[in-house]
């Protein structure tokens, strides 16, 4: 069964640092897209990075740009989210997703980890 596990979600005060994990269980995945999804409490959820695994394409959502950085690891699988400079509205549940094509909406994200609750304290 196809799997996106993600890990190194937590509590922070506002200016700190996190990193999230996130590891395919198929080397199939290479072929995909990787975006990190945010959903905060009665709000959509939506895409903060996104990355191919060469790294050749990415991009980040403005209110992320310049804090967070988006990169991959091919021989482990896994794509990262760092994130720096935290603030408190960055708390949210923070997905991985994969996706075949890296212009379409969160629609076309096919496969999804479970969440991983980020907590940025004032």
């Amino acid at each position: 069964q196809v799997q996106l596990v993600e890990s190194g979600g937590g509590y922070v005060q506002a200016g700190g640092s996190l990193r999230l994990s996130c590891t395919a269980s198929e080397r199939s995945f290479s072929t995909y897209v990787m975006g990190w999804f945010r959903q905060a409490p009665g709000k959509e959820r939506d895409l903060v990075a996104r990355s191919t695994w060469s790294g050749a394409r990415l991009s980040y959502a403005d209110s992320v740009k310049g804090r967070f950085t988006i990169s991959t690891d091919n021989a482990k699988n896994t794509v990262y989210l760092q994130m720096n400079s935290l603030k408190p509205e960055d708390t949210a549940v923070y997905y991985c997703a994969a996706g075949k094509n890296y212009d379409s909406g969160k629609s076309g994200y096919a496969y999804w980890g479970q969440g991983t609750q980020v907590t940025v304290s004032s």
